[in-house]
């Protein structure tokens, strides 16, 4: 189903043929194309680092630090090539107390031990956990990150000048209304048209990188007064200065950034390996988890050390690059040193770009980005499913994404515990001899423990019981538990059980428990039939 979902969403963004554009050969037309994507790319990451810079709470340029020290290093050893990171909303809006409280020199002692943090994430190998996120979960990711970003767009909608400290501009400030508005809207559908158009007629441009160009021709020849990237913050500047963060190096500071740093960390790695994880479906190619997590924790390091906000994986701006036919590590370097050439030299050209014109590539990013079969296969999915996916959207829109898929995976683990506990059952026979056989079907673990020890009636049933669990899995220490309990009530009753067919894994479990193992003879392929003794606990054979 996922690889399905993620071949119409590449159906839809107008993505290249893959054949022809092979990763391994760098020729000049690939280049052109890595290239031309990247500038795409750097347009587009201006305003969103301006904006989120101004959520929370510093200066324009310690968001476009970010957005080049993290798009850069990442790009260049990051688990995922085609990827872009850089300065995003979910990390901002955690910035925000620690700013207004400390100051953003805390903010940069925070961001260094964020990396670090996801450094040792990366050394251990923790990103292998992502597997754990279920396909609902996923689609919930990728629908409340196409509604954020959609959202994010609306403060571009307001007087310019209005957007700072208000949370991706949605907070304070006047709407546009009257011919502003119709203009701006005119002009981010005039964009959407042309970038769904460009791929139709030549793909010789990337289609956002057209419709950038177009609008910005457009109003600069006609003159028309409407909202441009100048009109956000000046972006020009130098380079990014060495700087250690000017904190005492204290106990009391670590008490203070590291409850930061543990949450920055997690939302970074959660975000950018999710991210990781549908580029690498869109484009068929893997990539690393522990790898990314590595080049985020780099990356963060180095930023914090440079004057920038920290960052993570932008998905966005990654759909972009997909969309404009970036496919190599050529790409996330070409957006992250244009970005840098903004800043440097072409700031006041930048500056005039209209934010119609990046709202419109968004806004595409958008109808790509949201999975829009998830709303008819809502009703063809178990409930439980369905309710994941509309549970982690709605938390990635309200809270965060850290948050949102933490609780899809904690609602999606109860549900298959609650789903396998009620499968535990037993088939019941007599044998010639008279003892009782219990054939258990279904796993033994936590959650259907009570249901197992309910399954057995030690007042009616004969002198000798067998319970066979060739159909069933002895999963955990309440496994155990609940085994001895049932073995205690037949002891208690004068009656004798034999535990049959317990795979080598069970057998380990028993033997740590501290239970003395008896191997059977006639048991060979599973090496193991213990029965309950009165003086030991589980012992005997068949």
């Amino acid at each position: 189903m996922r690889r399905t979902l993620m071949a119409s969403l590449a159906n839809r963004l107008a993505l290249p043929d893959l054949s022809l554009l092979p990763e391994e050969r760098l020729t000049p037309d690939r280049l052109r194309i890595e290239l031309l994507s990247g500038l795409t790319v750097a347009l587009a990451l201006v305003p969103e680092a301006v904006a989120f810079a101004f959520v929370a709470g510093v200066h324009p340029l310690v968001g476009l630090y970010a957005a080049f020290l993290v798009g850069l290093i990442t790009a260049l050893i990051g688990g995922r090539p085609g990827m872009i990171s850089g300065a995003t909303g979910a990390l901002a809006v955690v910035m925000v107390a620690l700013v207004a409280e400390h100051g953003v020199e805390y903010l940069f002692a925070t961001v260094v031990l964020m990396g670090i943090l996801q450094l040792i994430a990366g050394v251990m190998q923790w990103g292998k956990f992502i597997r754990l996120v279920p396909h609902p979960v996923m689609l919930g990711f990728v629908n409340g990150l196409a509604i954020v970003i959609f959202l994010a767009q609306l403060g571009q909608f307001k007087v310019p000048g209005s957007m700072e400290n208000t949370g991706h501009g949605m907070g304070g400030g006047e709407w546009l209304s009257g011919m502003p508005l119709y203009t701006m809207l005119g002009l981010v559908a005039l964009t959407m048209a042309v970038i769904w158009v460009m791929p139709r007629i030549t793909r010789f441009i990337p289609a956002p990188l057209a419709g950038i160009g177009v609008v910005a021709g457009l109003v600069i020849a006609l003159g028309l007064d409407v909202p441009r990237v100048g009109d956000l913050a000046s972006i020009s500047g130098g380079l990014p200065p060495f700087h250690i963060p000017a904190v005492p190096l204290t106990w009391e500071t670590l008490q203070i950034i590291l409850p930061y740093a543990v949450i920055l960390a997690a939302i970074g790695l959660i975000e950018s390996l999710l991210t990781l994880n549908l580029v690498g479906e869109m484009t068929g190619k893997r990539g690393g988890a522990s790898q990314e997590c590595i080049a985020q924790g780099a990356a963060n390091v180095v930023t914090g050390f440079f004057g920038g906000m920290g960052g993570c994986a932008m998905i966005g701006q990654s759909m972009i690059n997909v969309k404009s036919g970036g496919r190599t590590r050529v790409a996330g370097i070409a957006a992250a040193l244009f970005l840098l050439v903004f800043i440097l030299f072409a700031a006041p050209v930048i500056e005039l770009i209209p934010l119609a014109a990046l709202v419109g590539v968004m806004f595409m990013v958008v109808i790509g980005t949201f999975a829009w079969n998830s709303l008819t296969i809502l009703r063809k999915v178990p409930a439980t499913d369905a309710f994941v996916i509309l549970l982690v959207t709605v938390v990635t829109v309200m809270e965060d994404l850290a948050v949102a898929v933490v609780v899809g995976v904690i609602v999606s683990a109860l549900a298959y515990a609650w789903n396998n506990a009620r499968r535990i059952h037993a088939k019941t026979y007599d044998t010639p001899e008279g003892a009782r056989v219990y054939q258990v079907q279904g796993p033994l673990f936590f959650g259907s423990s009570d249901g197992f020890v309910e399954m057995f009636d030690p007042l009616t049933d004969p002198s000798l019981v067998i319970v066979d669990f060739a159909d069933s899995r002895v999963v955990d220490q309440s496994a155990l538990q609940a085994i001895e309990a049932v073995a205690a009530k037949y002891e208690a009753a004068g009656k004798r059980i034999e535990l049959r067919h317990l795979s080598r894994d069970c057998h380990r479990l028993l033997k740590k428990a501290g239970h003395l193992m008896v191997d059977s003879d006639d048991d060979p392929d599973y090496a193991l039939a213990v029965d309950y003794g009165v003086r030991t606990g589980i012992i005997g054979g068949h």
